[in-house]
């Protein structure tokens, strides 16, 4: 998880690089239904990229000029591998915010 984080983090750092707004970057965790954890991190950056949102998540693509294209993906799988849930949605006036959900419970499994 804390690759995860990293990874948000950093991006939205890298968002408000070049915006001539106030920069602020926003990192919230609140619990959500269904015994989950949200975790919001939000920029106040360029926003996400017009007609492309659902492609953001997918291996190779990028928007940044040196980027692999891999750190969004390999996000969404580490978060699926717990259980949990990622997305991305674009914040008003400016910027974005990425959500995470994880369960709050783990089942048990008994050991033979």
């Amino acid at each position: 998880m804390q690759q995860v984080l990293m990874n948000l983090m950093l991006n939205g750092i890298e968002a408000m690089k070049d915006v001539d707004v106030t920069r602020e970057l926003a990192i919230k965790s609140q619990r959500a239904e269904n015994e989950q954890l949200l975790v919001s991190v939000s920029d106040t950056g360029v926003g996400l990229p017009p007609q492309q949102t659902d492609q953001i998540f997918n291996a190779f693509f990028t928007t940044k000029r040196h980027g692999t294209g891999m750190g969004l993906r390999i996000s969404r799988s580490i978060v699926e591998s717990h259980s949990g849930r990622l997305w991305a949605a674009d914040n008003s006036p400016g910027g974005a915010s990425f959500y995470f959900t994880l369960p709050t419970k783990v089942e048990e499994h008994e050991l033979p």
